[in-house]
């Protein structure tokens, strides 16, 4: 798999580099200063994975992501925090915050390569065939998979397609988060973010920005807050954190 370095630091783009090769076998196959830079490049030249900083001069890593290809996955990289449920929004699979850790890279690393396998295999014949009080019915890899609702912990919206996570496996199937949503309790099923839905029945804590689940933290997106917090304390508790 390739990617690309995009920071107007030269020291970042070095230090992510070398990151990048410690912890994977990713072919690096450019460093750029500037968005329009890669832009150009991602005209010619299709690319993975794209490793990209969010405050650059002209053209800010918020506004390129917009118009990078649909099959090139982003892990933005920035020294600030305000910009991660942003990031969420632009469907990026990752958001690592400088100074960046050896671990936070090969998990973001790994995360992205399971996408692209994922989305590399038949996906698009992937849906789901039909729903009942208690469970859903996936087709994929031709075969029907059975998922109960309550050993659903949560979904991913990405891109074009929902990622489905239960204690045992991730089942990846062509539809968008809103329909799925519609096909699930949504009284059970709360919309934490633009692109996750979370099973309040397996959500160990939350706080102003993020919902925990296990070991996985997920967004907790500013314009669905109040619901998210009215929906799962209920009239008893006072919904502010």
């Amino acid at each position: 798999m390739t990617c690309i370095i995009v920071d107007d630091e030269p020291l970042a783009r070095d230090e992510m580099q070398s990151l990048i090769q410690e912890v994977s076998q990713l072919e690096i196959i450019g460093k750029f200063s500037n968005a329009r830079a890669a832009l150009d490049f991602l005209k010619t030249k299709d690319v993975d994975i794209i490793f990209l900083d969010i405050e650059m001069p002209v053209v800010t890593g918020l506004e390129f992501a917009e118009h990078i290809p649909k099959q090139s996955l982003i892990i933005f990289t920035t020294a600030y925090s305000q910009y991660a449920l942003k990031s969420y929004e632009l469907d990026a699979i990752d958001y690592l915050l400088k100074p960046i850790e050896k671990t936070r890279v090969e998990k973001a690393i790994n995360k992205a390569i399971l996408y692209k396998n994922l989305l590399s295999e038949d996906v698009a014949k992937n849906t789901v065939e039909s729903n009942t009080e208690n469970f859903l019915f996936i087709k994929a890899d031709r075969r029907y998979y059975k998922i109960n609702f309550r050993d659903i912990r949560y979904i991913e919206g990405l891109k074009d397609y929902v990622v489905i996570y239960t204690q045992q496996q991730k089942l990846l199937t062509a539809m968008n988060l809103k329909t799925i949503h519609q096909k699930i309790p949504q009284a059970t099923f709360l919309r934490a973010s633009k692109s996750y839905l979370v099973n309040k029945d397996h959500v160990d804590s939350f706080d102003n920005h993020s919902v925990y689940i296990g070991e996985s933290e997920i967004p907790l997106g500013e314009v669905y807050k109040k619901e998210f917090l009215e929906k799962f304390l209920g009239n008893a508790l006072n919904p502010d954190v």
